[in-house]
């Protein structure tokens, strides 16, 4: 086997589980995604152009930092703590454990008891914040997947 096609293969793989890191907290989806454009372009197999590499970079940093950004601006925005923050990410974690359902509903109902527990029970506002963190987390993660996508997009047609 030679190793233009081995990193071709891999670049593949580190595409899926980049995709996979859109929504899985612990991985990195687009920084890893990205690592799969750098194997292709040292492969044969795919025609990736440098401009294309540095283009990717760019958004791969951004929507990263957008992530990250997002839920802390919007639930800000719609008068929550950074408890609903925290506890939206732990929902998440919760709920990939749960399936497909879980993953959706994990961080509303984590940003709801954060935002619970940091309101000393008072329900007041709650429903508002978690809503926040929910539509915070419903952003980045869509940007993360727009941007992964665009690089498996290139990845493929590259060959």
């Amino acid at each position: 086997m030679n190793v233009d096609l081995v990193f071709a293969i891999f670049a593949g793989i580190l595409l899926v589980v980049g995709f996979i890191g859109t929504f899985v907290p612990v991985l990195p989806g687009a920084p890893l995604a990205w690592l799969g454009l750098l194997l292709a372009f040292f492969s044969d197999y795919c025609k990736i152009s440098i401009s294309g590499l540095i283009i990717a970079g760019i958004f791969a940093v951004l929507v990263s930092v957008l992530d990250n950004i997002f839920p802390v601006f919007m639930t800000k925005k719609f008068g929550g703590s950074k408890a609903a923050t925290t506890g939206s990410t732990i929902g998440l974690i919760i709920g990939f454990f749960v399936g497909p359902l879980g993953m959706i509903l994990g961080p509303f109902v984590g940003a709801f008891i954060g935002e619970l527990i940091h309101n000393n029970g008072n329900s007041q506002g709650v429903f508002k914040a978690a809503t926040g963190a929910f539509v915070g987390f419903l952003t980045g993660t869509g940007i993360k997947m727009v941007c992964v996508l665009c690089f498996v997009w290139y990845f493929i047609v590259s060959f």
